[in-house]
């Protein structure tokens, strides 16, 4: 299969009206959003849906998105709306929110991968909604990656990933958001079972108090179910080894120091993703600044094309971790999972090293 690139900037009429026509046919199209590249399929159609999972690599029990352009679409794939979602609708969508709620009986079990919910959201992207609103149909969505690998974040990523997979690339350029979209379970207590650009402190400003899912900074258990993408499996993960180090600023940079020449003397070839605030303490070695410990959605707009273009040069990698406040939640729970929740704490790591 031969895999067109058409961009979406220039020739976004002509390239929306091809992938509506593909998505109707029941093929896939890779097209932007404001998170990550999504992988479409017409999300009515079970078989077409299937092909998702194929060309991903991706295991089926793991349930994915539908994408709509229009609010009043929601009803037609939930049982029914519940008065919650209402001002979350009004405050949040289009944008960087998916909401869970119990599926309609439209929504095939592909999608849902057996679940008797179903996730949904409005992507705020022009050409995501153009797409959407030709093809006449909810369009299924993951990211637009080899499962398990970084999601990609501009066009290139995804032909890097699905060259001869997919018959179609739509390029709109780099992603604003660089991680997925918040997902938040509307059945029983509002829970958020994975973070992103809406955070839990913007969610509670609306709708009051909001759980966190035990997994988001944890491994999913061996028989829990996951309920919304990302949470199971391994995710986001480079060709090297990622290595999580927790820690003040200072803490952080003496243990990847440390880390650093021992993984050196190992034979090992190493690359550190710094902060802005400790880059100025690894002159002389190979180290990428990708964001503002104060601003984590500088670190969340950079994590994912880092980890695949820094994984490319390298056997391992140290990343330094943030705190968990505002969308520093977002940036630590792909981190750990690219890691394998293979995390270090400076502080105790310092200490030993100390004692030695």
């Amino acid at each position: 299969m031969i895999t067109q690139v058409i961009s979406a900037v220039t020739q976004e009429e002509g390239g929306t009206t091809l992938g509506a026509s593909l998505i109707r046919a029941g093929e896939l199209v890779a097209f932007p959003t404001e998170t990550v590249y999504g992988l479409g399929a017409n999300g009515l159609d079970g078989e077409a849906v299937n092909r998702i999972f194929e060309a991903k690599g991706r295991p089926n029990d793991n349930p994915l998105i539908l994408h709509i352009a229009k609010k009043s679409d929601l009803k037609k794939l939930w049982a029914h709306v519940p008065d919650r979602a209402y001002p979350l609708i009004e405050t949040f969508w289009p944008g960087p929110l998916t909401l869970i709620f119990h599926k309609a009986d439209v929504v095939p079990y592909e999608v849902t991968a057996g679940l008797e919910t179903v996730a949904v959201r409005m992507p705020s992207d022009r050409t995501a909604r153009a797409l959407i609103r030709k093809a006449e149909v909810p369009i299924a969505a993951p990211s637009a990656n080899r499962s398990g690998k970084p999601s990609p974040t501009n066009a290139k990523h995804v032909l890097d990933d699905m060259d001869g997979r997919i018959p179609l690339i739509l390029d709109g350029g780099d992603c604003k958001y660089g991680v997925e979209s918040t997902v938040l379970s509307l059945v029983g207590e509002p829970t958020i079972l994975r973070p992103g650009a809406i955070t839990r402190e913007m969610l509670e400003a609306v709708i009051g108090p909001v759980r966190l899912a035990a997994s988001i900074l944890k491994p999913l258990g061996e028989r829990e179910v996951a309920a919304s993408p990302g949470m199971k499996y391994k995710h986001y993960a480079p060709d090297a080894r990622v290595i999580v180090v927790d820690g003040t600023p200072e803490e952080t940079s003496k243990c990847v120091l440390s880390l650093y020449y021992d993984l050196l003397e190992e034979g090992k070839t190493v690359e550190v993703l710094s902060t802005a605030q400790t880059q100025f303490r690894y002159r002389g070695i190979a180290a990428t600044e990708i964001g503002d410990r104060a601003h984590p959605e500088t670190l969340c707009a950079n994590l994912f094309s880092a980890l695949r273009e820094v994984g490319a040069l390298c056997d391992v990698i140290l990343a330094e971790g943030v705190g968990t406040s505002e969308e520093g939640l977002a940036y630590m729970n792909r981190l750990l999972r690219a890691a394998g929740f293979d995390r270090i704490d400076a502080s105790e790591y310092n200490k030993k090293q100390t004692k030695q």
